[in-house]
């Protein structure tokens, strides 16, 4: 079993938000960061540098969560590198809001596959590092609405609900291998994901969170971190929503 300060971690997505945060929280801790992105280079070169300012050794890597091929290369470069993760954080995803009736089949088609395709070859590619070391973590980074719904995010639902049945299933086919497979399944996080609420919504909203207002990335960020500790190794298939009390 490795110390966390010998492992390498992966984070889909990781150049903003809740992603941004889990590399920052990992840097912390001297753990080797791989920050994957799509577009926002800069975004990512920013946050690699918050994370090398805190001692830790960086990578950003660019590639389409669609493309098997470019999630490949991805991993051959990581290799050539020495930076195979032994900690797969899938935090990549995009949003979706509108009744389901206005839902185009390329909107349905764009969600599925980066939500769950990119989780799926994600997972694929690097996990055989994992079983072969007989150690490995994989948390999928999920929403609240997996487990319960929400009107007018019926497609971004249905990806996290299968994102949640995923991580049940995988869990138990990696176990016997070392490596534990869990969901983190955020409530209200304030990101720039909510950037198109405005003032009187977002209040609404925070009187329905018994907490009394709405979640931060830093917090889920630890939630992953913890996930990802050697300790940690008897927690698997698991759902764990911060939420502040709101959906339980």
């Amino acid at each position: 079993m490795k110390t966390l300060q010998e492992t390498t971690v992966l984070i889909t997505g990781g150049s903003r938000g809740i992603g941004a945060a889990i590399a920052k929280r990992f840097a912390a801790e001297g753990v080797n960061i791989v920050i994957h992105y799509l577009e926002s280079h800069e975004r990512a070169n920013e946050t690699a540098r918050a994370c090398m300012a805190m001692g830790a050794n960086v990578m950003t890597m660019t590639a389409d969560l669609r493309s098997k091929e470019q999630l490949e290369r991805m991993r051959d470069k990581l290799d050539a590198h020495g930076f195979k993760p032994d900690i797969l954080v899938n935090n990549g995803g995009i949003s979706h809001y509108g009744m389901l009736s206005e839902v185009s089949e390329q909107d349905w088609d764009d969600v599925m596959a980066v939500n769950l395709k990119g989780m799926f070859l994600c997972s694929q590619l690097f996990m055989p590092y994992m079983v072969g070391q007989r150690y490995g973590r994989i948390i999928n980074v999920s929403s609240v609405w997996g487990n319960v719904g929400a009107s007018c995010e019926v497609l971004y639902s249905t990806t996290k609900g299968g994102m949640n049945a995923f991580t049940k299933a995988l869990a138990k086919e990696l176990a016997p291998s070392g490596i534990t497979v869990n969901a983190v399944a955020p409530g209200v996080v304030d990101t720039l994901m909510m950037s198109g609420f405005d003032s009187k919504e977002k209040a609404a909203l925070q009187q329905e969170i018994p907490a009394g207002r709405f979640g931060s990335a830093e917090e889920v960020a630890s939630l992953v971190y913890f996930l990802s500790l050697p300790e940690s190794s008897y927690i698997t298939g698991q759902i764990i929503s911060p939420n502040g009390g709101w959906h339980t």
